[in-house]
């Protein structure tokens, strides 16, 4: 666990400008339709900064930030996986390509994504409809 989350400022720094702006946009998408606990923490060996969104006991995605990067994590469990297969060609080659070359564990399926702009953020936002819907309403 972090002692202080990072400022606006640091994760600008970090991210360098063109990227934070990336983030800010998905946090902001993310927001608009989920109601979510959000945690920041250390982002392990490979990340500085780790942003989780969470509700009861249950993750909804990360996103991570280390120097001029960020990453995107979805986790897909079974029920999920087979959502995802049976809409394959509704989503995006680069959505299809990192889902295909992802490592599937005990948990599940970790998909992460490395966006640089926001051409992916619709399919984002299809993938994580397939493990919750989105619990805001328009205008919240």
């Amino acid at each position: 666990m972090l002692n202080a989350a990072p400022t606006e400022a640091e994760l600008r720094v970090l991210l360098g400008e063109p990227l934070y702006g990336v983030w800010a946009s998905l946090c902001a998408l993310i927001e608009e339709k989920y109601d979510m606990d959000r945690l920041w923490d250390s982002g392990g060996k490979a990340w500085t900064y780790e942003y989780k969104y969470r509700r009861g006991g249950k993750t909804l995605c990360s996103l991570y930030a280390r120097e001029g990067r960020m990453g995107f994590l979805v986790i897909f469990g079974k029920k999920e996986r087979e959502k995802f297969e049976a809409e394959r060609e509704c989503y995006s080659e680069q959505i299809r390509k990192v889902y295909e070359t992802s490592t599937t564990y005990h948990d599940g399926k970790w998909m992460l994504f490395e966006p640089a702009d926001t051409s992916l953020f619709s399919d984002f936002i299809n993938l994580l409809a397939k493990k919750r819907r989105p619990n805001k309403k328009q205008g919240e």
